[in-house]
C-alpha cells in the first residue's frame, strides 16, 4: 500500500478507497482515477483477551470482529446494523452504534491507528493500551476523516465485557427510558419507544418495570428507505426534532441524533434550516438518483468555519489531495 501511494502520488492519481462499500451515501461523490480496495486486509493482528484490546486490518468486518469476540463474552459495541462494514470503513466514516449512549462514539474506542498518506509514508498514533495519554490523537483525528489523513491500514480497539443479561424494554414515552442508570440506548420510531438495558440479572429485570419486556435480548429498529439523512443536534433538542417530522425516523434521545428517511428536498431544506439555527447540522446519509439531481440539497450543509485549519492538516498528510478528493465538507 506504501509503495503504490508513493506512485499514485508522483503520477497525481487521484483515488478512491473502497472497504465493504457501505458509507458512500455520506459526503460529496468522488470522481477518482483509481479505486483502492482495503478488502485483502482481512487479518487479526492481535487479540488480549486481558487487557480488552483487539487488533484488526482494515478489511476485516463489523461481523466478523464480534464473531471472534462472542466466545470471550467481550463485544466492540461497533454499530450493530450492519455486519458487512468494515472496520476501515467505520472508523474513516466516523459511524457509531445504537450503544454510544452508554458507551460514547466509536473515537472513544480507537485505541492506536495505522495509516498510509497520500504520498506513501506509513504513520501510526496512539497506543495499544486502555490508558493512554500520549501527544498528537491521531486516532481521533482519522476517525471521520472519510480517508482525508491517509488509507486507514489497521486499527486497535477497545473492548467491553458482555454483560449477564440484556433487555429490550417498550416505554409508554421515551423519557421514562431516562428513570434508570445508564440505559445502553433509548430510541423512538414513529411506531414507540424503547429502552434496552443491560447488566447483571437482577439489576435488569428491576429496571425493566420503566415498561414492558419485550425481548431478553437488543432488537434494533432500521430504516429501509434509498435515501436517509442524519439530524444532528444538541440531545435535549431531540424531542423537538421529532415533533417536526412527520417521516420515518429513529430518535436517539440523550445522544442528540434522529435518523430520518426521506428524499424530499423541501422536507431536508426545512430540517436543515431548524438544524443549524440551534447549533446542529443534517448530514445526508445515503441517497438514489432523485436526490442526487437536487444541487441546493448539499451532503454536509453549510460548511463550517474552521475551513481553512482542515486544508492545512490535510495537506501535511496528504499534500496533493490524492485520496478522496472532495468528499469532505466544502468540497476538500
Amino acid at each position: 500500500m506504501s509503495e503504490l501511494y508513493r506512485e499514485f502520488d508522483a503520477n497525481r492519481t487521484t483515488t478512491t478507497v473502497v472497504g465493504g462499500g457501505t458509507h458512500f451515501g455520506v459526503g460529496n461523490p468522488v470522481l477518482a482515477d483509481a479505486s483502492v480496495s482495503t478488502e485483502r486486509l482481512d487479518s487479526i493482528i492481535d487479540h488480549q483477551p486481558e487487557d480488552l484490546t483487539l487488533t484488526v486490518e482494515a478489511g476485516v468486518t463489523v461481523g466478523e470482529i464480534e464473531a471472534l469476540l462472542e466466545p470471550h463474552r467481550q463485544t466492540a459495541a461497533l454499530p450493530e446494523t450492519n455486519p458487512d462494514a468494515t472496520i476501515g470503513g467505520v472508523v474513516a466514516a466516523g459511524i457509531s452504534g445504537y450503544r454510544r449512549n452508554r458507551f460514547g462514539p466509536t473515537r472513544d474506542r480507537v485505541l492506536e491507528v495505522t495509516v498510509v498518506t497520500g504520498d506513501g509514508r506509513i504513520v501510526t498514533g496512539g497506543a495499544r493500551v486502555v490508558k493512554n495519554v500520549s501527544g498528537y490523537d491521531l486516532p481521533r483525528l482519522v476517525t471521520g476523516s472519510f480517508g482525508a489523513l491517509g488509507v486507514i491500514v489497521s486499527v486497535c480497539l477497545k473492548l467491553w465485557p458482555e454483560p449477564d443479561a440484556r433487555a429490550t424494554v417498550r416505554l409508554g414515552d421515551a423519557a421514562d427510558g431516562h428513570r434508570v442508570h445508564r440505559p445502553m440506548a433509548v430510541l423512538e420510531t414513529e411506531e414507540g419507544a424503547w429502552a434496552y438495558l443491560q447488566g447483571p440479572a437482577a439489576e435488569v429485570s428491576s429496571a425493566a418495570s420503566i415498561g414492558t419486556i419485550e425481548a431478553d435480548d437488543f432488537t434494533w429498529p432500521s430504516l429501509d428507505a434509498p435515501g436517509t439523512a442524519e439530524i444532528r443536534v444538541p440531545s435535549s433538542l431531540v424531542p423537538r426534532a421529532v415533533e417536526r417530522l412527520d417521516v420515518p425516523f429513529i430518535a436517539q434521545h440523550g445522544v442528540g441524533v434522529v435518523e430520518v428517511a426521506s428524499e424530499d428536498p423541501e422536507v431536508l431544506l426545512s430540517e436543515r434550516s431548524w438544524c443549524e439555527s440551534v447549533g446542529g447540522s443534517l448530514v445526508v446519509t445515503s441517497r438514489s438518483g432523485p436526490l442526487d439531481a437536487v444541487p441546493a440539497v448539499d451532503p454536509w450543509g453549510t460548511p463550517p468555519a474552521a475551513m481553512s485549519l482542515q486544508r492545512r492538516l490535510i495537506a501535511g498528510f496528504d499534500p496533493h489531495r490524492i485520496i478522496n478528493r472532495g468528499r469532505l465538507p466544502g468540497g476538500i
